[in-house]
């Protein structure tokens, strides 16, 4: 990595969409020789897709929680496989504590996130403890990665 790979991983990160052509003009390089570097960074594994970025406010997902929960340790993997395949859960992790998951949700209202819940959350014998907070304002957040 260069600092030419990191100026064309910042306009990709900006617009994913851009043509190899506006990449060049703006770093003052060949289109060939873009295309060539982008396509080092996708075979070396440094970009691994091109996605889309999706404003839930505009589809009417508006309701975003954070769920910190404390999983038996044994069950914490079937847990966390459980939840991340539900619709509300946009991002989830394992902790390095290997007891807790770090929940993402991202509701169209108040209603939806309690039925989401009621029904992947109490009730679980194997989820010991539950934290949650609503998201109040978003400052920044990650959008394909740090600004390199």
């Amino acid at each position: 990595m260069d600092q030419l790979d990191n100026a064309l991983l910042n306009i990709l990160i900006k617009d994913s969409r851009v043509s190899y052509a506006d990449m060049a003009r703006q770093l003052n390089i060949s289109r060939a020789y873009a295309r060539v570097r982008v396509k080092a960074l996708v075979d070396s594994g440094v970009i691994e897709s091109f996605t889309t970025v999706i404003n839930p406010e505009k589809l009417g997902k508006s309701i975003s929680n954070f769920v910190d929960l404390t999983v038996a340790p044994h069950a914490i993997e079937q847990v966390a496989e459980r939840l991340a395949s539900t619709l509300e859960v946009v991002s989830l992790y394992i902790m390095s504590d290997l007891k807790s998951l770090h929940v993402h949700t991202l509701t169209d209202g108040p209603e939806r996130f309690e039925a989401f819940v009621r029904e992947h959350i109490f009730n679980h014998p194997e989820i010991l403890s539950v934290n949650c907070t609503a998201l109040m304002t978003r400052v920044k957040h990650r959008r394909g990665g740090a600004r390199l």
